[in-house]
């Protein structure tokens, strides 16, 4: 059987996210429900007790995918969006200008370029907890590391490792430790130095990871995880791909809404609302200075929202897997029994402990900022009660948290991504697993220096 036929008799991504949302569903019959009384979604300690309530009704895998969906709505929508954004700026040729201009410069030596790309990534993760915003880029990355002799799992190597390793070892980032450090009673910026350094060690162990991969495929390519993929469609630099004036200008339009952005967020709070407008904002500047007709950009635009379509569902069909959860009032039940099972134990296995609940408690509630104001409550007096500094639990949050973001199937971004990047799920888990628990090791060894030191 050729690898084509065996890659058709695997599971969609579809499928799989299905099947974990049955599963879910399962879990309501056979957990006993209960909740934690809740201050302001703050998860208040010791007030977990056990509910009565009626059964999820049979169809309730069914009836709950279009409120997860519902529950996605701003990011299936900033999806369409984007999707359709991306495609007008294709349409000005300024994108494969710049793909083509990166090739020519560091096309002899393409293995910096992946180092650099996966820094930047990580920093804006680490600062200002950039994720969403990166997905745009997929599409693009592919194109270059196609054109550089790479792969697709480069380029989703490139932003992800760089995302789960800046969101892993964040020092300001305001949707994860911030708020964790907030419910935990902390000054906002205390302990970044020794996270700035959990940053760097993990980022090298994170980029050897990809470029070793991505030298092993530049020199035999049949190495590639994704070599049975068809890229022939959507992913090729056109002829035209020279620098213009108006391509310049496309450029500048782009740099400077991303700009707009990144300030938008730092000074004014900004999420995907406004960072929608702005990207809708650019699709039409840059179709005016690039002179596309009304036409054209329309069609372009709707031909990269359709484009989106599969990484819409995956969105959806991810977040139903907590909605279920949710509505089957076992998610507090899960991590409550969870959570319980540190109390008593000693210093240096508690904080190791802590990392496994918020890894599992990743694979219940993606959402980082979700977590925390669910286990923060609970895990900021539990570290007092086991002899290790709140500073440590937060961080053994925020490890927990980031690391599972590349591997977890409910993370929809991930999903999304790798459907952009036709990655088929379980050919990036033979990329990323190894480098998972490498990383798992360093924070491991991480935690229990912070232990140690009474890290604060």
């Amino acid at each position: 059987m050729n690898e084509a036929s065996k890659l058709s008799r695997l599971p969609h991504p579809l499928i799989l996210i299905f099947a974990m949302i049955i599963i879910a569903q399962v879990f309501t019959y056979v957990l006993p429900r209960g909740n934690f009384e809740r201050d302001d979604r703050k998860v208040l300690p010791g007030t977990y007790q056990e509910v009565e309530a009626a059964s999820l009704p049979w169809h309730a895998a069914l009836t709950s995918i279009p409120k997860g969906m519902e529950k996605a709505a701003d990011v299936i929508f900033f999806v369409f969006i984007v999707g359709g954004v991306i495609q007008v700026l294709r349409a000005t040729g300024a994108i494969d200008a710049l793909i083509g201009a990166s090739i020519r410069r560091l096309g002899h030596n393409p293995l910096y370029l992946v180092a650099g790309m996966t820094i930047l990534c990580s920093l804006g993760s680490t600062s200002v907890g950039m994720a969403e915003e990166y997905m745009p880029f997929i599409p693009i990355l592919v194109t270059m590391c196609l054109a550089l002799k790479m792969d697709a799992i480069v380029a989703m190597g490139i932003v992800y490792i760089g995302a789960a390793i800046g969101y892993g070892c964040a020092a300001l980032n305001p949707f994860t430790v911030l708020i964790a450090q907030d419910i935990a009673g902390l000054p906002l910026t205390s302990g970044q130095g020794f996270r700035w350094l959990l940053l760097l060690v993990c980022l090298a162990v994170g980029i050897h990871h990809l470029m070793a991969y991505a030298k092993q495929v530049r020199s035999t390519p049949s190495t590639s995880l994704v070599s049975d993929v068809d890229y022939t469609h959507g992913f090729k630099i056109p002829a035209d791909s020279q620098f213009t004036g108006r391509r310049l200008l496309v450029l500048g339009i782009f740099l400077a809404g991303i700009s707009l952005f990144v300030v938008g967020v730092a000074r004014w709070e900004w999420y995907l609302t406004e960072l929608c407008a702005v990207f809708l904002g650019t699709a039409i500047l840059s179709a005016i200075a690039a002179r596309l007709s009304l036409n054209v950009s329309a069609e372009a635009f709707c031909q990269g929202a359709a484009d989106m379509t599969t990484t819409a569902l995956l969105i959806g069909f991810a977040r139903t897997i907590e909605t279920v959860l949710t509505d089957g009032q076992v998610i507090d039940t899960i991590i409550h029994h969870i959570a319980s099972t540190l109390e008593g134990g000693n210093a240096y296995l508690s904080a190791v402990g802590m990392l496994g609940v918020q890894s599992v408690c990743n694979l219940l509630i993606p959402s980082g900022s979700g977590q925390a104001y669910v286990t923060m409550p609970i895990m900021a007096p539990l570290a007092d009660l086991t002899g290790i500094t709140r500073q440590t639990a937060v961080l053994a949050y925020q490890l927990g948290d980031g690391f599972m973001n590349a591997i977890v199937p409910t993370n929809a971004l991930l999903m999304g991504m790798l459907a952009l990047g036709r990655i088929p799920y379980h050919r990036w888990l033979q990329f990323v697993l190894p480098l998972m628990a490498k990383l798992y090791l360093i924070a491991i060894i991480a935690l229990m220096l912070g232990v140690k030191l009474g890290y604060e």
